[in-house]
Formats: structure tokens, sequence, C-alpha cells
């Protein structure tokens, strides 16, 4: 099985998901790259599957994270996306499971473990404090834990769905990532998601959708920073 990639804690995912076209995901990527040097933070990028090939030509310090892929094999399979394919582009993790492409709990195993095959960081997603307890015993590598409901309305959790979920995750398996991010807008958002128990977070429309990237980027990677070098979070690798 090939090496997977480490992440440092707290790191940062931004996921243009399908908002923006080619030109513009690269520019924030470039972007995103930059201030990741800049911050000395680890952050996933995700990226359609045509966009792949130029982002990690361009780009140094990104996980560059697939959207989707199928659990497929070399051989027959038109119009699905070979997992070989996405590595040899130079993806190093793949998102599953996003409320916007839902799989079965079946095909979520078995597309894991093709990501395994090809050295493929898992992020797979869920909704419910119960749902992230069943996809945690599939051990991913990463989980991103969002109520559906709160995907792209930029109002955040106000309950205590955030510790509850993360907790449910830990305590399966403590060395999962947690991603909370549904609602998350502004730095001080992630501030309020680590203080709770996740180990990252970030956002799409939050990012893609404001008049000015880096402002937000900077926001969400100071408070990232911020945390890290607080007494709440021991500096390093996790």
């Amino acid at each position: 099985m090939p090496a997977q990639p480490t992440l440092r804690t707290p790191f940062l995912i931004v996921n243009p998901k399908a908002y923006l076209g080619g030109a513009d995901t690269l520019r924030l990527a470039l972007l995103t790259n930059e201030l990741a040097q800049e911050f000395d933070l680890d952050v996933i990028f995700t990226s359609q599957q045509a966009y792949i090939v130029e982002i990690a030509r361009r780009t140094t310090h990104l996980m560059i994270c697939a959207q989707h892929m199928d659990p497929i094999v070399p051989g027959r399979g038109m119009g699905l996306t070979l997992p070989e394919s996405l590595a040899e582009a130079g993806a190093t993790a793949v998102v599953l499971n996003h409320a916007e492409h839902p799989i079965t709990l079946a095909e979520l195993d078995a597309t894991m473990r093709r990501a395994d095959d090809v050295g493929l960081t898992t992020i797979v997603c869920a909704d419910s404090v119960r749902q992230c307890r069943a996809v945690a015993q599939l051990e991913p590598k990463v989980m991103i834990c969002e109520p559906t409901a709160n995907i792209g309305t930029g109002a955040m959790d106000t309950g205590d769905y955030i510790v509850r979920s993360t907790r449910a995750v830990k305590e399966i398996d403590p060395s999962i990532l947690v991603i909370q991010a549904a609602g998350v807008s502004t730095g001080a958002d992630i501030t309020r998601v680590l203080e709770q128990g996740a180990d990252g977070s970030g956002g799409t429309s939050g990012i893609v959708s404001a008049p000015d990237w880096r402002a937000v980027l900077v926001d969400m990677m100071s408070a990232l920073k911020n945390f890290q070098t607080s007494d709440h979070h021991p500096a390093g690798a996790k």
C-alpha cells in the first residue's frame, strides 16, 4: 500500500465544489498555496477532476483532493472515475460520501479500500452523530462531520452537534481527524469549532462567494495559527 501524507493540526480545507471554472479554481489554488506557505499550515484543496493536473503542477503546499471517485479497477468502467487516474494526476486525497454525492455503505467501504490501494487519503463525510459513529468504524483517515441542513447556509449549528459528533468519532478511533465546517465563514467560526474539539475547518461558499478571497483566507488561517500556538493546542504533527 503506498504511503499516505500526514496532516498537521489544526488544518484548513478549501472546497470550491463546482462553483468555479478552471481559471478561477487555479487562481484560488495558487492563492491558497501562497498563504499555506506563508502561515506554515497544512491545507486540503478539493478540485474537479479536470483541474487536478494543473493544480498539482503549479502548487507545492496543498494536499490536493479529488471530490469523488469510484471503486473500479483498470478495465471496464466507462464514465466512472478510476482511482489510479486521480493518483497519477497528482491528487493525494479524496472526499467521499458528501451530502451532494452520497453513496451506499457498501460502495463507501469498497471505494475506501481502493483509495488505500493507490495511496489516497480518505476524507469521508457523515451527517448525524449516529452516521459519524458508523462511518468511523470503516477507518477513514479524516472525517467531515456536518449536519446537511447547515451546508452552504453561512449558519453554524447552535447546539452541541460539534462536540457530540467529534466525540463519537474519537471514541471509535482517536486517530481519525475531524473536520467541522458546516456554516463556517469566518476566522471566529473556525476558532469556535476548534475549541469544541475539531482538528480542522474550512469552507466553500464562505470563501468562493466572498468579494475578497485573500481577506477571508487570511482571517481563517490567522485563526488556525493563533489556535495552534495558544495553550489550547500543542503545535506539531498529529
